[in-house]
């Protein structure tokens, strides 16, 4: 189980990394398509239709798919200073109240977004742009990341749990 789940988690990483370098690519074309023009005149003037739409879109999809990579590498921000002071007893406490606030409000949200996205796929939503993009599909890989971080907490809440401490991240710091 502990190998499927962080494959998922390195899943949702690599696939961010992707809409990240999809980004890179999209910007970069429209800025060479506007130097095309700049250089040779407005006889060459060419436009990615709504790529400031589809640069959003995977903007979205790059930040909600890497929540979970990211908080199993312990690249979240931590009030480690504090938790480091605390006594054993009481730093676990902190933990798993953390860890149990963090799964509730990422579920409540992945609840509220999987709703959201059936109910833009019911009523056939389209994006504004001059290329009408069904929104469902881009609020599906906010969905699925969202979904991802709530499986992250519960993942880190129970074997918080069962260690009785709280658990080091990919680093090794705690």
């Amino acid at each position: 189980m502990r190998s499927l789940l962080d494959r998922l988690y390195q899943a949702g990483g690599a696939l961010a990394a992707l809409f990240i370098t999809l980004i890179c690519l999209l910007v970069a074309a429209q800025v060479t398509l506007n130097l095309i023009t700049r250089i040779f005149g407005t006889a060459y003037s060419y436009t990615i239709p709504s790529y400031a739409d589809f640069a959003g879109f995977f903007l979205a999809a790059a930040s909600f798919l890497a929540l979970a990579y990211t908080l199993r590498r312990g690249g979240h921000i931590r009030v480690t200073l504090v938790l480091r002071a605390l006594p054993p007893s009481l730093r676990l406490a902190s933990e798993i109240f953390s860890l149990s606030v963090g799964a509730t409000l990422a579920g409540t949200a992945t609840w509220f977004m999987a709703r959201l996205n059936l109910e833009s796929y019911s009523y056939g939503d389209l994006s504004f742009g001059i290329v009408a993009i069904p929104i469902w599909i881009p609020q599906l890989a906010v969905t699925g990341g969202l979904a991802l971080l709530t499986v992250a907490f519960l993942d880190l809440l129970v074997g918080t749990l069962r260690n009785g401490a709280p658990l080091p991240d990919a680093d090794g710091k705690t």
